[in-house]
This record gives C-alpha cells, sequence and structure tokens, in this order.
C-alpha cells in the first residue's frame, strides 16, 4: 500500500480509522491506529457525556472532554491523530476550534454539507480539513463553496457509501439500488475533483468508506482510483476501542439478519444491529425525553419517540437494554476481538495477497 499524503502529514498506511462517536472511538483507540501508522480519529459528537456537569452546561461539557481526549491521544502516540465533527451538531463551530487548538491533525466534517466552517482556525493551526460526502454532487457544491469563499479546497474527501454503519446519506430506497454503490459513486467523485487539482496544482485525496471489510476489499477499492480507505466496523472489536465489552460484544453474536435500518430521530436513515430497544421503537413505544440541551439542529425533542444522544450513550455504555448499536453492513461477520496491530497487520497481508493474486 502506498503512503497517504494530505499536504505536508503523511500516514504511513492508508487507513483512517473512522469517528464513531458517544463515546466508542476516543484517545485510547485513536491512538493505537495513529501508532500502526493509520489515522486515528476521535469522534467528537456527545464526547461530553460522560462529564459530570453534562445535562447543565453541554457546550462546556463537550470542549473540555475533546480537550482532554486529543491530549492523551497526543501523549500515547506522535502519529496522526483526527477528530470527526458532524455539521448536525449544534456546537459544530466550537468543536472544531477547540480541535484545531488542541493539535488535531486533521478534522472530518460531515452529516450534513460542511459549507460555513471556522476556516480561520484550520489556516492558524495549520489543521488539514476532511470532508465526507456521499456524492459527486455533493463534493462539487463544497469545492466550488469553498472556493468562492475561503478561496482553498478540503484537503481530503472521504465517500461514505450505503453500507456504512450510523447515519447514513441516502434515503432507504437508494441503499439498495446499484446506482448508489461505493463503486459507481468513487469514479464519479473523482470526476469532479481531478478538474480541481488541475486548478489548484494541489493533490486532493479521495478515500472511500462503507463496507470494507478485509485486505480484499482495500486492493479493489485503491486499484480503482481511491488513496485510502476509512473503516469503523473493524475498529469496534478491538481490544483498545474505548467501547464497553457488552457493545463489542454485539457485533460478534450478531448475525446477517440482525443488521437492519432503521428510521432514526433526526430524519436520516441509520444502519444498527437490532434488540429489543430497536424493535420496542419500530412498535411506536416512546421513551421519556427531556432535552435541555439540543445537541441535534434537525432533532424536535417534542416529536421524536426517544433521544438519540442518551440512546448512544447508553449502548457505549454497555447498557444495550437503554439504547442500540450502530453497525456497518457486514459487522455480522466479525468473530472476535484482536488487538488494532494484529488487525492491521491482516488487513495488510489480505491486501498483499490479493495484489500478487491479480498481478
Amino acid at each position: 500500500m502506498k503512503p497517504l499524503k494530505i499536504r505536508d502529514i503523511i500516514a504511513d498506511i492508508p487507513i483512517i480509522q473512522g469517528g464513531m462517536s458517544v463515546g466508542i472511538s476516543l484517545s485510547n483507540l485513536a491512538s493505537a491506529v495513529a501508532k500502526e501508522g493509520g489515522i486515528g480519529i476521535i469522534g467528537a459528537a456527545g464526547i461530553g457525556m460522560l462529564e459530570e456537569d453534562f445535562a447543565s452546561n453541554f457546550r462546556e461539557a463537550n470542549k473540555r472532554a475533546l480537550r482532554k481526549e486529543l491530549k492523551k491521544a497526543k501523549e500515547k502516540t506522535d502519529g496522526i491523530i483526527g477528530v470527526n465533527v458532524m455539521t448536525a451538531l449544534s456546537d459544530f463551530e466550537e468543536l472544531i476550534k477547540v480541535s484545531c487548538q488542541s493539535g488535531a491533525d486533521i478534522v472530518f466534517m460531515g452529516a450534513g454539507l460542511p459549507l460555513k466552517v471556522p476556516m480561520e482556525s484550520f489556516k492558524k493551526y495549520n489543521t488539514k480539513t476532511g470532508v465526507i460526502i456521499s456524492s459527486a454532487r455533493a463534493a462539487k457544491i463544497v469545492l466550488k463553496y469553498w472556493e468562492k469563499n475561503y478561496s482553498t479546497h478540503p484537503d481530503i474527501f472521504v465517500i461514505e457509501g450505503p453500507l456504512a454503519g450510523g447515519h447514513l446519506g441516502f434515503s432507504k430506497e437508494q441503499l439498495n439500488d446499484e446506482n448508489y454503490s461505493l463503486e459507481k459513486i468513487l469514479p464519479e467523485v473523482l470526476k469532479v475533483v481531478s478538474e480541481y487539482e488541475k486548478k489548484s496544482g494541489v493533490k486532493i485525496p479521495v478515500a472511500v468508506a462503507g463496507g470494507i471489510y478485509n485486505g480484499k476489499d482495500i486492493y479493489k477499492f485503491l486499484n480503482a482510483g481511491a488513496d485510502a480507505v476509512q473503516l469503523g466496523t473493524r475498529f469496534v472489536a478491538t481490544f483498545e476501542c474505548d467501547a464497553d465489552e457488552e457493545f463489542k460484544k454485539a457485533y460478534i453474536n450478531s448475525k446477517k439478519e440482525d443488521i437492519e435500518i432503521i428510521a432514526s430521530p433526526v430524519g436520516m436513515p441509520g444502519r444498527v444491529i437490532k434488540n429489543k430497544f430497536t424493535e420496542e421503537v419500530k412498535k411506536g413505544i416512546r421513551r421519556p425525553i427531556k432535552c435541555p440541551w439540543k445537541c441535534l439542529i434537525p432533532c424536535d425533542f417534542r416529536k421524536v419517540p426517544y433521544c438519540i444522544a442518551l440512546a448512544l450513550t447508553s449502548a457505549g455504555k454497555g447498557q444495550l437494554e437503554d439504547g442500540f448499536v450502530f453497525a456497518g453492513a457486514n459487522a455480522y461477520k466479525v468473530e472476535k476481538i484482536i488487538s488494532v496491530k494484529e488487525l492491521i497487520n491482516s488487513l495488510i497481508e489480505e491486501y498483499n495477497r490479493e495484489k500478487e493474486k491479480q498481478n
């Protein structure tokens, strides 16, 4: 595998660990991935929910927790550490500023198009910008807006396909439509990006995410023109993942038929592992909601059946009766918990075997 170069930072291996928020990928997982030469990502959404004052002061709790996790990650490794910040968060700009100030090497922005961003912070601290998209159209909109308003462009794009876990940037009907597959979207995005590369004279790498499970998958997409891959599901089932053991076991114990699509309270489809909580939601059972902070801009707590932030926090803590597990389409293939080092070594070995086989 060729190293991944994002302007002046270089990852020895082109593997980005997906930023899984609400306590799943924090400093422990991110630093372990960075140590092995990949890019480790801390998920910023709901990061302060374990702070004592979150319910009364969620903005400060989030900022404080993010600073703590970045500091811990940076103390554990001199590898590349990034942060994932959802554009749908009500404290989106604040979390980006904290990320830049606290030494994040790169900030990935997704769950909506990041048009209005605190670009002055990125420039001041030389923090790289990553934009997560699901179509060539989205790439074009971001490139055009950033060029006009900031005289720059994202440093890397990540195409998140319909097989990813968590919230998905597709309608339920599009998820099984071949026209929206990662294989179809990648060349379309590469075409759009190449036009801007010619104008700027700067390489804009493109990574792919969603359903990337083994080294064979990595070879396929790198050979198709991607510069890197992003994996989330595989990193959950590692010793270093910050989630509770029960959360990881949900992956190991799942079957293919357990992976399903739900309608999230924020109006997007989400891929999860079916459990009692998701079954109750489908039956229309509402859970009492009080919302002291409004963490997600699209969410109207007066109308939703449950608080997704609380559900995901509970799941991350292993309390699956009060929440559910986000997971990629291939989560059922996970058989055991291994170390990050063992996982990355196996991915590289599988990649090399596939490369030899194809050549």
